[in-house]
């Protein structure tokens, strides 16, 4: 039997390459024109649009000016006493990102590819910490989840990416001490914007997309956008496919003031990928044996969302906003597994198992800015209070599939029923409400920021097996203060402590209930972002500590407990810059010491977290003469070692992982294809299929992945 993937809330066990599965129970100013709207370069010369009113980032090129993550507030990044990092859209289209974890590989601090190639969710760790069941928003608000019922992300939906470092409970409720990832939506843009795209690549991959925005009907009040993407194709797994059809339209409502706005944003798509996405492991390693199987392993999920942004200035002083978003996901997983291998080495027995997950939430955050002096001190107040709210059913059965032949490796051959649902059969409610308030406090040079919150939840069981429901209700108070100071060389220092907290839902093998996980952080950092440059440099020192941390159950199997406290204390450097030259760049290196300082395995490591991790990437496009017009991008990533399992008896080993680009604006050789540019990236160039191994079960790197574009916009 495959060991259990671990996760950082008990929401539940999720497979990976496993023959059983237990759920422990569920938590969880605008522009004018096209100059105006701080357009960036892309793809050799190609414009793309701004962020679009209400985005809350403001970038150039690779470098980021501004984000709300780490506020809610307008405010640069210099000002801000965290770490914050942001992927812009320049870098999504220069290296072609297609999926959130490809995204964040070059962003320090975090960690993906812990469980090797796996399409099925993104995953992800940040200094440390999972955050992928609690630590993702979109635009401000948190992707609710359940156990398979994850949102998956299309990356050409969105405008960036930022990740804000360290516990953040202030502003945004329970979640992982790591930090939170935001996904910002492609937004309505006052300058009108039209895209077409194909894209072929290696694994049968065909993939068409488009993007259009600008007024509506000549109406500078009313702005559209729509993005849509249809993709056929396989993956390095035969069980495995990576099928998406994608659709995000967009409106912008606003007033001739442009004191009043309103945004409704949503999202359709429907996605096949595969249930299991593992390689049967022998003797600790995993083998050439693909677990799953083509004729019962594909996963299913329709999932969708809609909501609005609205927000009123009242005048210089108050400001009031509401965020809300409602979402569904109906996700119907599909799985075979590989139990053993014959004596003779002739079949593998294996077993199968099905989950259907059905998920409403609705998340709301109401807020209320006031700015004002109180003699030479400028305030910035923000009050709020959000809402979260999810309603998931999940249901799971096990059965038994045909033997593999092994001679004949007859995958897809043979037909496999699918098992009653009969094992599981849980329906959970759970409801998070929140009061925040923080003080930005400006004097001189000196910003400093404080806040506080205080969180209740309330959460419900229902097991449609058996007659007794449980209850769980938790409440905690998290706080943040940061010190920051301004010079004028653009040099800003800056020292915090920040707090969080996660509700733990679930059970002990007794029935106990599992205590609420405590974060805390000190952080001490300085940034550099001068004023006549193009440029961001971070570095930041960090310890945060965790209490009450779930790990596997070592005498009850498929139960967790909590085995105390993890430590990270780490160093994180960031450059990025964007020049007028045609150069941009983005480096990033990350020194991580984590330590199991109370509990089980006391004194180790958590498994699968390198200690040393080193990247960077780096695009130059030609602006003159008979190369005019053609780019090259190369980037490099390196992953130190990193222990195996939580008991530190093996490594993982070392790995460096070289990416490419090449790209050419065909306008520039002939004005009748202006707009048209074509792009071919490489990720993995040279085919680096190292094993991976978390909690004891290894995994294997995605392949070489080569996929050539054309574009044009107009």
């Amino acid at each position: 039997m495959s060991p259990v993937r671990p996760v950082s809330r008990a929401f539940a066990v999720a497979l990976l390459g496993c023959t059983c599965l237990t759920v422990i129970g569920p938590v969880t100013a605008s522009a004018q024109d096209a100059i105006e709207l701080d357009t960036v370069t892309v793809d050799a010369g190609a414009s793309t649009p701004g962020e679009g009113e209400g985005s809350g980032l403001e970038t150039d090129g690779y470098v980021a000016k501004s984000a709300d993550v780490g506020t809610k507030t307008d405010t640069p990044l210099k000002k801000v006493p965290q770490s914050i990092s942001v992927v812009t859209r320049q870098q999504l289209e220069d290296r072609n990102v297609q999926s959130l974890s490809e995204a964040l590989t070059y962003t320090p601090g975090v960690r993906v590819g812990a469980f090797g190639f796996d399409p099925r969710f993104d995953s992800f760790y940040i200094r440390g910490f999972d955050v992928v069941y609690n630590g993702v928003y979109r635009d401000g608000l948190r992707e609710l989840t359940g156990n398979f019922s994850i949102f998956k992300t299309e990356p050409y939906g969105l405008q960036g990416i930022s990740v804000l470092k360290g516990p953040s409970s202030v502003l945004y409720g329970g979640g992982s001490p790591g930090g939170i990832v935001n996904l910002t939506s492609k937004r309505p843009t006052d300058a009108p914007f039209r895209e077409i795209e194909t894209q072929i690549g290696n694994n049968g991959r065909v993939q068409a997309q488009f993007d259009a925005s600008g007024p509506l009907a000549g109406n500078d009040n009313v702005l559209y956008r729509i993005t849509g993407l249809a993709r056929d194709a396989d993956t390095d797994l035969a069980s495995v496919p990576d099928d998406r059809t994608f659709i995000a339209p967009a409106l912008t409502l606003r007033s001739d003031d442009r004191n009043t706005h309103l945004t409704i944003l949503g999202e359709y798509a429907d996605i096949t990928t595969g249930g299991n996405a593992t390689y049967f492991n022998q003797n600790g390693r995993p083998s050439n044996l693909e677990s799953g199987d083509p004729a019962f392993g594909d996963f299913d999920q329709q999932q969708g969302r809609v909501g609005y942004e609205f927000e009123h200035r009242f005048n210089d002083t108050l400001t009031i906003r509401q965020n809300l978003r409602y979402a569904h996901i109906d996700a119907d997983v599909k799985y075979t597994s590989i139990g053993a291998l014959s004596a003779d080495g002739l079949t593998a027995s294996r077993s199968t198992g099905r989950i259907v997950d059905d998920l409403d939430s609705i998340a709301v955050d109401n807020q209320a800015q006031v700015s004002f002096d109180t003699g030479p001190v400028v305030h910035t107040l923000l009050g709020g209070v959000d809402y979260n709210h999810v309603d998931v059913n999940d249901k799971i059965g096990l059965g038994v599939a045909p033997d593999l032949n092994l001679v004949t490796l007859n995958y897809g051959a043979q037909a496999i029923p699918s098992p009653t649902l009969d094992f599981v059969d849980t329906t959970t409610r759970q409801s998070q409400t929140g009061v925040y308030l923080q003080d930005q406090i400006e004097v001189d040079r000196v910003v400093l920021t404080l806040g506080g919150r205080y969180d209740w939840l309330s959460q419900k069981a229902f097991n449609q097996l058996s007659v007794s429901p449980s209850e769980q209700d938790d409440e905690n108070f998290s706080g943040r203060a940061g010190l920051s100071y301004l010079f004028d060389n653009g040099i800003s220092p800056y020292v915090s402590y920040s707090t969080s907290f996660a509700p733990v839902i679930g059970n002990s093998f007794t029935g106990a209930a599992f205590d609420p996980s405590e974060g805390k952080q000190e952080e001490v950092g300085v940034k550099y972002a001068p004023s006549d440059l193009n440029l961001a440099v971070n570095a930041a020192l960090f310890r945060i500590r965790q209490t009450n941390v779930l790990a596997s159950d070592p005498i009850n199997a498929n139960f967790q407990i909590q085995r105390g406290e993890v430590e990270s204390r780490g160093f994180e450097l960031e450059a990025t810059t964007s020049l007028l030259a045609g150069l941009n760049l983005t480096a990033a290196y990350t020194y991580l010491d984590m330590e199991i300082i109370e509990g089980d395995n006391l004194g180790k490591v958590p498994s699968g977290i390198p200690a040393n991790q080193f990247s960077l990437w780096s695009d130059y496009t030609v602006q003159s003469g008979a190369a005019d017009g053609l780019g090259f991008g190369a980037g490099v990533r390196y992953l130190g070692k990193s222990w195996g399992d939580d008991t530190n008896t093996f490594r993982n080993d070392a790995r460096i992982l070289i990416d490419a680009s090449l790209s050419y604006d065909l306008g520039k050789a002939n004005p009748k294809f202006e707009g048209v540019s074509a792009q071919i990236n490489a990720k993995n160039l040279f085919d680096k299929r190292a094993d991976s191994c978390q909690a004891g079960y290894c995994y294997r790197d995605e392949g070489r992945n080569v996929i050539g574009s054309l574009r044009y916009r107009f």
